[in-house]
């Protein structure tokens, strides 16, 4: 008995990493949003040092810069955790709502450099995507517009460098109005800011899997009624990755550049090189 409660206070003293691997990377010591404009033009600047790149990461900015366009939208499994790192927020929600991703974000060239815009815990982010794509644990896929709505991509960017300059804050209410804003609610409303919906938001009691995970729901639950101003309910409509049948990947006005098969991050932060561009992306 003694050994199992040692085993067990060991478990609960020492709580799995809650940061994802991009905010390893922020300096120790370091104030605000390290992938926010400040940040970024101090690595410009040079006040900030540059991004060292692995050979892992050198691959996948080479794959990026000949397959991305701006406009892209990548999607991959993240590895969000609250609670101190105990609960794995983007997995639940992925698993709930049965779907093979939890985060999404949109890509922009610029310089010749595919970025990735999205949200972090502080607000909206932007990072190289080789840097964006070392949070990604599980699949990865990216969906692009349908010939017949590229002329609305401008549209898209100017609404991400709008959001980016004035650093809204992310969304922990998952809220539908635009002060606040979490990743797939920012890629929903940039291209609704273009003329173009996606997708629509779904209950979080309409999960396609939300039975499955009776405790869980109700938990998350009644943990926001202290972490939040408004908590969450089963009536909170929210924006989701989705599949086949709802969600941005079920979008008809976006087509597959990469299938929701290929899992570079799976087992944790395994190699398995850079995927595959499918015809219909041509």
């Amino acid at each position: 008995m003694l050994r199992l409660l040692l085993l067990a206070s060991s478990w609960f003293l020492h709580p799995p990493e809650e940061r994802e691997m991009t905010e390893r990377m922020v300096p120790a010591g370091y104030h605000g949003n390290y992938w926010g404009p400040a940040a970024t033009q101090g690595r410009k600047d040079g006040l900030l040092p540059p991004i060292a790149l692995t050979p892992q990461m050198q691959r996948w900015d080479s794959w990026g810069r000949e397959n991305l366009r701006s406009g892209d939208i990548v999607f991959r499994m993240g590895d969000a955790r609250v609670a101190r790192g105990w609960f794995p927020m983007s997995r639940f929600l992925a698993n709930a709502s049965n779907s093979k991703f939890s985060h999404t974000g949109v890509v922009v060239v610029e310089d010749g450099e595919p970025v990735v815009y999205d949200t972090t815990r502080t607000s909206v982010a932007r990072q190289p995507f080789c840097v964006w794509i070392l949070d990604n644990v599980g699949n990865f896929g990216v969906k692009r517009l349908r010939p017949e709505h590229r002329d609305k991509i401008p549209q898209v960017v100017a609404y991400l460098h709008d959001v980016f300059n004035r650093q809204v804050p992310f969304d922990y209410e998952l809220g539908l109005n635009d002060d606040a804003l979490y990743c797939v609610e920012l890629t929903e409303k940039a291209f609704r800011h273009a003329g173009l919906k996606l997708s629509d938001p779904i209950r979080l009691g309409d999960m396609e899997r939300a039975n499955e995970f009776p405790v869980q729901m109700l938990g998350i639950a009644a943990a926001s009624r202290w972490a939040l101003d408004t908590p969450l309910t089963f009536e909170q409509e929210v924006f989701f990755p989705g599949n086949e049948r709802h969600g941005i990947w079920s979008s008809p006005r976006l087509q597959e550049v990469v299938a929701p098969t290929f899992t570079p991050g799976y087992p944790f932060m395994a190699d398995h090189g850079v995927p595959r561009v499918v015809s219909s992306a041509n």
